[in-house]
């Protein structure tokens, strides 16, 4: 007898933001009609690259590691997401992934990592010098991804 294969995951790359929110709910409806796992992933960024960007004050006034910072956050984030969208029942049942690097090679590596059938991310839209000068992560991801991806810019009200 044939062990159960396992479906390929739909990968969401979140960054705090409602426009990862958004691309999340998008992702859990897209993982209810195919029956596949959720993996949602979030990048560590590199300091240099956005030094306090992770800079919370605590309670108790103690200096965390950033990488305690990044997973107190996506805890946060995560709770506050299925608070508020308690029908979701697939984001309890979401496999989390923090990684420390650079978004875009991360996100990459990740779906290759966990073979991801899809990508679903969210997108600020930035458009003429905004999107010139800063790119767009979610636009290199599409560039650069052999696997589709989905870009979501805000969600419907329903």
């Amino acid at each position: 007898m044939k062990a159960k294969k396992r479906k390929s995951p739909i990968l969401v790359p979140v960054d705090f933001s409602a426009y990862s929110q958004a691309a999340l709910l998008t992702a859990c409806e897209l993982a209810a009609c195919t029956g596949q796992p959720l993996v949602v992933l979030h990048v560590i960024h590199d300091p240099a690259e956005m030094p306090g960007y992770y800079g919370q004050v605590t309670k108790k006034k103690k200096l965390l590691r950033i990488e305690d910072l990044a997973r107190e956050a996506f805890d946060g984030f995560m709770h506050s997401v299925i608070k508020h969208n308690p029908d979701q029942t697939l984001l309890r049942e979401a496999e989390p992934m923090l990684v420390v690097g650079l978004p875009v090679t991360r996100i990459l590596e990740a779906a290759n990592k966990t073979g991801a059938s899809m990508i679903v991310m969210g997108s600020r839209g930035r458009t003429g010098l905004d999107r010139l000068m800063l790119g767009s992560k979610a636009e290199q991801v599409v560039r650069l991804s052999p696997i589709p991806v989905m870009t979501v810019k805000d969600r419907p009200p329903r």
